[in-house]
């Protein structure tokens, strides 16, 4: 487990003992994603963190206690409010049980086996990731489209 702190080398202040999540702000796919749930009603009740923006830019600074920049850019991670950092399907069920809209799927999600599945779709998801990315990227150039990053205001 690991002991909330607040760290400001990341591009949002993050405020021990209240939910943060560590997203890759770089990655059009998780922008508009992110912006989906902070448009939500609870998403001021957390702290998002663009892990691809700001800081030192070094490869092994530290996020926040357990958590580096390079292990933040390849998985989505989120830190409970009680300081404990969980990633990939685990951190999806963490941030849907947090949001009030998105707190069945959070329940279930959590709940054996549909944790293991919740992680195995995540983990398939990875190796695709990249091409999803680029596919979204042209998409954009091609129509002009602008996902504002960091999301809603």
């Amino acid at each position: 487990m690991v002991t909330p702190d607040t760290d400001k080398s990341a591009t949002t202040d993050i405020v021990a003992g209240r939910p943060a999540v560590f997203f890759d702000g770089s990655c059009p796919l998780c922008t508009a994603e992110i912006s989906t749930y902070r448009k939500c009603r609870g998403a001021d009740e957390i702290d998002w963190v663009d892990v691809a923006d700001g800081g030192t830019g070094a490869r092994d600074e530290t996020i926040v206690p357990g958590l580096v920049r390079t292990d933040a850019m390849r998985r989505f991670h989120m830190r409970r409010a009680d300081g404990g950092i969980v990633s990939g399907g685990a951190a999806f069920a963490e941030l849907w049980a947090t949001l009030p809209a998105f707190s069945w799927a959070g329940r279930i999600g959590r709940q054996w086996p549909v944790s293991l599945l919740l992680e195995g779709a995540y983990r398939a998801f990875l190796p695709v990731r990249p091409l999803l990315q680029k596919l979204l990227r042209n998409r954009r150039r091609r129509h002009g489209t602008v996902i504002e990053k960091g999301g809603a205001d």
